[in-house]
């Protein structure tokens, strides 16, 4: 099967169509849309829709993907991570969205340190990637703290809102 990951405070599984609840739930609020952007997912259905058409095709062809994020102490769902072959950018972007009440705790530097050590050493890709929003200082912030640094401004195809690209290479 798929590689799953852990840390000191959280388990990192590959995301699966039993985790559409709690996509619904992720993808629909505030922070996600205005950052990530609103990915039309209105229902419990169309989030599963989504985990089959988006994200597992993505898993079953690379063996990464997104992943749900559980917190270890209670095991609730907290939020996502993944290495994303995001469409309109060269290379392996990683990203990550938590609930609002998980923000700010140190998760998702967790996770993300995780997968980006799991990028380098297991999966073998050589550099990662992340495009984030221009008034997202928290996600920028993040990005830094892993190490990547900003190297420039970018465009997705069929979007116009400019966005900072980070990198960091595999050492």
């Amino acid at each position: 099967m798929y590689k799953e990951f852990e840390t000191e405070r959280v388990h990192i599984k590959p995301t699966s169509e039993g985790d559409a609840e709690f996509i619904y739930k992720l993808m629909n609020t505030p922070k996600f849309i205005q950052y990530i952007g609103d990915r039309d997912i209105k229902s419990v259905l169309s989030a599963k829709d989504y985990i089959k058409t988006k994200m597992l095709p993505q898993l079953q062809r690379l063996g990464y993907s997104n992943y749900t994020i559980f917190q270890k102490s209670d095991n609730i769902k907290i939020g996502t991570c993944g290495l994303y072959d995001r469409e309109g950018l060269d290379g392996i972007d990683i990203g990550f969205a938590f609930l609002p009440q998980y923000e700010g705790r140190g998760f998702a530097f967790e996770a993300a340190n995780r997968l980006k050590e799991a990028a380098f050493e297991e999966f073998e890709i050589e550099e990662i990637k992340a495009i984030t929003s221009k008034e997202n200082i928290s996600s920028q912030r993040l990005l830094e703290k892993l190490g990547l640094e900003m190297a420039d401004i970018i465009t997705l195809p069929d979007d116009d809102e400019e966005l900072l690209l980070y990198k960091i290479q595999k050492k």
